[in-house]
């Protein structure tokens, strides 16, 4: 088998090519390392809705939540008993990419329970447990940039733990994200971890802040505000990724820590997904293309790259000035983006709280059904 021609040009040009999705049937059809040997794929991303969507298809976990059953587990014990053996294997998967890349791949995330996003304590206590459970040495613990989640991801970082920091939507929100990796690297340094072991990635959500920003310029419904439609979703991750720079790349703060093998924390862009179909379906691929980076994308977004993506080398760098255009432009035309990233973060952990308790619900009531059987 060979690799993809356009999908290994992304990953040439140092985008890391993640799948946004993971099943059981996925792993063991052998789909997910088909991908790996014909796609560039190097990690995947799971959240509560992907989970959800994995357990409510076919029968593939019945056996198991069968057992489970008999075992008197409940939902949750039940739903974290498959998710983390799930993670697992495709850790397992991947493992050949992790060591290959130095552990900077053949990474897979799993999601602290969403229900935790406003509660730094439990947040910490739960991505410990998740580390334990796991135990792979490529698992990323992915825990939301809320205001409770920043503390949290610098002391899980702190605790010698990999975290991919989740539902970032702002540059302001992220200059605090990457604060707390840089407070959590100081820590661990301090409690004698070995910082070579210790990575990050910052998921950056891009689709949504188009989707959301769009309505709302239809709404305005003038010449200008139209014609900024689609541009927003850009502009915020090309200033995200000059953020990154200043920080990794230039301040000094960093180097000392690079000096006792920290790594920096790599820009992931998330939600990449094209929403609006007057948009290129590879938009949030082909346009986000530069070094160091990550771009984690659902199959149908990755097929599309594959059949059709035009990859010319980086498209980010030097377009911060540009970018920063696009948003002045947005202020003055009546969008105010403090209250566009509030709700966008509000609604994203709402959405995951709700697969997550539908997963729940679900889960219970094959467990109920289980129980009468038995």
């Amino acid at each position: 088998m060979t690799q993809n021609p356009n999908l290994q040009k992304l990953s040439e040009a140092g985008v890391s090519v993640w799948l946004d999705d993971l099943s059981r049937d996925r792993i063991e059809s052998g789909n997910l390392a088909e991908l790996v040997a014909t796609r560039s794929v190097v990690g995947v991303t799971t959240n509560p809705s992907i989970f959800q969507s994995a357990l409510s298809k076919g029968h593939v976990y019945d056996a198991q939540v069968n057992e489970l059953a008999e075992r008197g587990a409940d939902a949750s014990a039940t739903v974290r008993t498959v998710t983390t053996d799930d993670v697992r294997a495709a850790c397992d998967v991947l493992a050949p990419q992790h060591e290959s890349s130095h552990g900077v791949d053949g990474r897979v995330s799993i999601e602290v329970d969403p229900r935790l996003a406003h509660d730094t304590d439990k947040t910490v206590a739960q991505a410990i447990e998740l580390w334990k459970i796991v135990d792979r040495p490529n698992l990323f613990i992915k825990i939301p940039a809320t205001e409770a989640g920043i503390p949290a991801i610098a002391k899980v970082i702190g605790e010698g733990i990999s975290v991919n920091v989740t539902l970032i939507f702002s540059v302001e929100r992220y200059e605090l994200v990457m604060g707390a990796y840089l407070d959590g690297l100081e820590a661990a340094r301090s409690a004698g971890h070995d910082l070579s072991h210790i990575h990050s990635v910052a998921s950056f959500f891009v689709s949504r802040v188009d989707t959301e920003i769009d309505n709302r310029l239809t709404a305005i419904g003038t010449p200008a505000a139209l014609g900024l439609r689609g541009k927003a979703g850009l502009a915020n991750a090309r200033l995200a990724y000059a953020a990154y720079q200043r920080v990794f790349e230039v301040q000094p703060r960093f180097q000392g820590l690079r000096d006792n093998g920290a790594r920096p924390q790599r820009p992931l862009w998330a939600s990449t997904g094209v929403k609006n179909p007057d948009y290129p379906d590879t938009m949030y691929v082909t346009e986000l293309v530069a070094p160091n980076t990550v771009n984690t994308m659902p199959e149908k977004t990755m097929d599309a790259v594959a059949d059709h993506g035009e990859v010319h080398g980086d498209t980010i760098s030097g377009a911060a000035v540009a970018s920063q255009k696009v948003f002045d432009e947005l202020t003055a035309t009546g969008i105010d983006l403090t209250d566009v990233f509030r709700v966008l973060e509000d609604e994203g952990v709402e959405k995951f709280e709700t697969s997550w308790n539908e997963l729940l619900d679900a889960t219970a009531e094959q467990l109920r059904v289980a129980g009468q059987k038995s």
